[in-house]
């Protein structure tokens, strides 16, 4: 068996730079790594870090929070959870937040995880092994609207009705699917075009992991948690992967950058904006032919308001 690939962190430096990029050369205060991953992040912030610093990451990987503990920095500590529960921390406690969306390469290439079409392995694709449904209990019970409104909605697929159709099909004939290569034949019958070089698979894949891993819903409570948390002054950095996480990042920096009048008060002053949206970054050519897997990459950066007295 092939070895699995080394994870490459996407946008390292621009990332690091643009959360720390306000507060000096050694900044202190609380800051959060969302996604801890594999760490290239969360190591590369600690790097930067005065003493006074102190970084917490957030990740539901089981096999992230093992690497998190090969980092012995007391500035540094991890929690086995979502990164929406840093609404847990005080108001007004942290100087940035950093989010890095999607699936890590380990994750992708550990055959037994479930999140590719490429291998041969029981159809899970959970974040967090250790609690909640799998691809394939999921799949063993909904019905062909629940399934197709699935792989459409989170996977932009435009035959999600008759790969729903499939699946319920091919449950009450044979049982239930239970491995990536069953789903993958199954939807390839199903696909009648597709993108050069795409696997048909792709975009069911895709929806089927958003969807059992709450990934919509758990980034736009975060934004919001993030938006609490945040002192003013402090950096919102989020690097996502595809247009579905992109459009909700942009949208919440949108709404939160503009004063906000209600229209049934026109005297009432406005709710003033919370956000001042500072780049959108995407990786250079360099960084995409080293590594292929960042060319869907766009980073938003937006920094918090000072709060009116």
């Amino acid at each position: 068996m092939n070895q699995p690939l080394q994870h490459i962190t996407v946008l390292l430096d621009e990332a690091v730079d643009a959360l720390l990029g306000a507060a000096g050369p050694t900044p202190s205060g609380q800051w959060i790594d969302g996604t801890f991953g594999r760490g290239g992040h969360s190591r590369r912030i600690l790097q930067r870090l005065g003493p006074d610093g102190r970084l917490t990451a957030f990740d539901k990987d089981p096999e992230a929070i093992q690497e998190a503990a090969r980092i012995t920095d007391a500035r540094f500590s991890i929690r086995h959870e979502g990164f929406s529960n840093l609404a847990d921390l005080p108001e007004g406690s942290v100087q940035g937040v950093l989010m890095d969306l999607g699936v890590s390469s380990p994750q992708i290439d550990t055959p037994e995880r479930g999140f590719s079409f490429r291998f041969d392995a029981p159809l899970d694709m959970r974040m967090d092994t250790t609690r909640g449904q799998s691809v394939a209990e999921w799949l063993a019970d909904a019905d062909v609207q629940q399934i197709a409104e699935v792989i459409r909605d989170y996977g932009e697929e435009r035959f999600a009705g008759p790969i729903a159709k499939a699946i319920v099909a091919r449950r009450q004939e044979k049982g239930p699917l239970t491995t990536t290569s069953e789903l993958t034949e199954l939807v390839a019958g199903q696909v009648r075009t597709r993108e050069a070089g795409q696997n048909p698979a792709t975009r069911t894949f895709q929806a089927l992991r958003i969807f059992i891993n709450a990934e919509l819903q758990e980034l736009e409570q975060a934004l919001e948690a993030s938006l609490r948390v945040l002192a003013p002054g402090g950096r919102l950095v989020v690097i996502s992967f595809h247009s579905l996480e992109d459009r909700i990042v942009k949208q919440f920096i949108a709404k939160h950058s503009k004063e906000v009048y209600d229209r049934r008060m026109p005297f009432a002053a406005p709710t003033p904006m919370r956000l001042v949206a500072l780049d959108r970054i995407k990786p250079s050519a360099a960084e995409v032919a080293a590594n292929p897997r960042s060319r869907s990459a766009v980073m938003r950066v937006a920094q918090r308001t000072e709060v009116p007295s």
